[in-house]
């Protein structure tokens, strides 16, 4: 796939369609009863990409006054990975309906970039 189409397609805006800001709160709302209990925002970004993956991650940026690492984010790429909210299969038919090939997918383990930042690798890998 050329690198500049891929740029053209990954914008933050693009992204913000895939995974809009509100899932945060209807994820803390469906887990918690209460979308104030969410100690973090989760935000869809583009990492990189070559001609076999794509790499994209989820962001988990700590909420003021929470504690993100006290909130278990390690367990959270098998629940991300299945949770209807998130919605990965709905993300990857959108994404091909862009015209990019998508042979598999996966989660990488969360990764503590600070206490207040966190990300779990997503993994495109390309036809």
């Amino acid at each position: 796939m050329d690198q500049v189409v891929l740029n053209r397609v990954f914008t933050q805006d693009y992204l913000d369609t895939l995974l809009p800001r509100e899932i945060s709160d209807q994820f803390f709302e469906a887990l918690y009863g209460d979308a104030s209990d969410g100690a973090y925002d989760i935000r869809l970004e583009f990492i990189s990409s070559n001609d076999k993956r794509i790499i994209l991650a989820f962001n988990l940026i700590k909420r003021p006054g929470k504690c993100l690492v006290c909130s278990l984010t390690y367990g959270l790429p098998n629940v991300f990975s299945r949770h209807p909210l998130i919605n990965i299969s709905g993300m990857i038919k959108k994404i091909q309906e862009k015209g990019i090939k998508i042979k598999n997918w996966r989660l990488g383990e969360t990764e503590e970039q600070t206490s207040s930042f966190h990300t779990i690798p997503f993994y495109l890998y390309l036809e």
